[in-house]
């Protein structure tokens, strides 16, 4: 006959351990390896050997046997003595199961019977640039299941056609339980006759036949505040899915996803765009009127400008969604060569450079290599 292992052992606890540290252990090793949590082979095994050291650890007086006799205390009845009629920790064992599955041993978990707010509604809608960063308001069609405004969700003709449902007596579940090997499983579930709300109509709504609601096609103003960005959602009260029992309708949401811009590139609150001069601009310098999403604005581009030089425009960005700052705007300058010259044009250029052969950039490069 195979050694049984020691209770203290089977649970990790010292043989000094107080009986809430034998609860709280008991508790994490039925969990890990409870059959229907663990698979694995042995597991079943193990589970009933901490059961078992659980029960007799917990009970003072068998407590007091063991330390003193050891398994051989409870040998005489030809097993362990009380503990062949199921579980010695029931009520944790319920606790355990509720953790797991919603019910178990002795649960008498109950559905809210009242009114619960209806679930969310989720959507997309994408805006143009320019509407992002000023704001305006969208309208859009959508089928909302409603309140019926004459029964106020609740399905009756008049307060008086409500009545107690009679299968689950206005619990709004029912309680099954099968026993097992392991013990009784106490399962609770949605009262088929009522659908959970405790209640029967006898004479039901003429207007929204019984149902509590009417499906209703309505427009709705959506207000796309100035400085929004793709991803942020904006949340529109009440028009998710319908509650139940009479209770509200969730909410929906809606993600914005914001079309690109052909010029405007947007980072935050700033908006960068670039724009082509030509050599001579960037040579001798100039002034240009750029473009910005609140209009033009003149531009002093310095003689010299290097291609890639990044100029910032004070204010001229976007408004911050939730605060009076605005981005600025960020102008960077690529200098564009002509492909094609007039006659009258090339001949200024190569009058140029015969001016500055001999302090050509690509002569001053290739000083460096002697």
């Amino acid at each position: 006959m195979a050694t049984k292992k020691d209770y203290y052992e089977s649970l990790g606890v010292a043989k000094n351990a107080t009986n809430d540290e034998i609860k709280k252990a008991y508790r994490t090793l039925a969990k890990k390896y409870h059959p229907d949590v663990n698979k694995e082979p042995g597991a079943d095994v193990r589970f009933k050997e901490v059961q078992e050291a659980y029960d007799v650890l917990t009970d003072p007086q068998k407590r007091a046997q063991y330390d003193q006799f050891g398994h051989q205390a409870f040998d005489q009845n030809g097993g362990f003595g009380g503990f062949q009629q199921g579980f010695g920790g029931f009520d944790d064992l319920g606790d355990i199961f509720g953790s797991f599955f919603g019910g178990g041993f002795g649960s008498s978990r109950h559905q809210a019977t009242g009114p619960a707010k209806g679930q969310d509604r989720f959507m997309q809608m994408r805006v143009n640039f320019m509407d992002a960063v000023f704001g305006k308001v969208e309208t859009i069609t959508l089928d909302v299941d409603e309140v019926c405004d004459v029964c106020m969700g609740s399905g009756a003709q008049s307060k008086d056609d409500i009545q107690v449902c009679a299968t689950c007596q206005g619990k709004g579940t029912i309680i099954s339980q099968q026993r097992t090997p392991f013990g009784v499983f106490q399962s609770t579930t949605t009262c088929p006759e009522c659908h959970g709300s405790g209640k029967t109509v006898k004479n039901k709504c003429s207007t929204c036949g019984g149902k509590g609601y009417n499906r209703k096609r309505s427009n709705v103003e959506v207000k796309i505040p100035a400085g929004i960005q793709s991803g942020q959602q904006l949340r529109v009260p009440q028009k998710g899915e319908r509650g139940r029992n009479g209770g509200p309708n969730g909410d929906l949401f809606i993600e914005i996803i914001v079309n690109p811009h052909k010029y405007f590139v947007r980072e935050g609150r700033n908006i960068f765009i670039s724009i082509p001069i030509s050599s001579v601009d960037a040579t001798l310098g100039t002034k240009v009127d750029v473009p910005t999403v609140h209009g033009d604005v003149e531009l002093t581009i310095p003689a010299g400008t290097q291609h890639g030089t990044q100029f910032r425009l004070k204010a001229k960005g976007v408004k911050d969604l939730r605060s009076d700052a605005v981005g600025d705007q960020y102008v960077e300058v690529k200098i564009e060569v002509s492909k094609r010259l007039s006659k009258e044009e090339r001949q200024l250029y190569e009058k140029l450079r015969d001016v500055s052969t001999k302090d050509s950039v690509f002569n001053k490069f290739k000083k460096n290599f002697k």
